[in-house]
């Protein structure tokens, strides 16, 4: 399976439930029929940055760590998510529309998550353009977007 797809999957798991072992990462990654071997799995989880942090109950699960937009009170995810007016697919790219003067901001918040689908924004005053990489496609940079900012597609399509 391709990088491109297997490295959400394993992200969405990590922070969905509590996984103590590689080995059960890989149970849960083949039962929504992603196939990798536990060391492609252990690259994956070293560049998602992921390590075991204590569970609370004298074990250990995986967790990511923070995005460096996390510790940026200026750029908080509740800070991002009224000023998103619209999303656009745009021939493989995506445009992002906000409030007049919030793009900035904005695509400074996405680019500090340092997402590996995400290659790079471009701001002008109301406009992002998000340029993924290659080989990604705009279903799974809407994915990243979602895991960017929870609860962004529900907003766009109730606006």
């Amino acid at each position: 399976m391709q990088k491109a797809k297997r490295l959400p999957a394993i992200e969405k798991i990590i922070t969905g439930e509590i996984i103590s072992s590689q080995e059960a990462l890989l149970k849960k990654l083949r039962s929504k029929g992603i196939a990798c071997t536990q060391a492609t799995l252990s690259r994956d989880l070293r560049q998602l940055g992921a390590g075991r942090i204590s569970d609370g109950q004298g074990g250990y699960k995986y967790a990511l760590p923070e995005s460096p937009a996390d510790l940026q009170p200026d750029y908080s995810r509740l800070q991002m998510l009224p000023v998103i007016r619209d999303l656009v697919d745009a021939k493989g790219l995506l445009v992002i529309r906000t409030l007049p003067g919030n793009a900035n901001n904005t695509a400074i918040y996405i680019d500090n998550t340092l997402r590996f689908e995400i290659a790079g924004t471009i701001a002008g005053d109301d406009t992002i353009l998000v340029i993924p990489r290659d080989g990604i496609t705009n279903n799974q940079v809407h994915t990243c977007l979602e895991l960017i900012l929870p609860g962004l597609h529900e907003k766009i399509k109730g606006k």
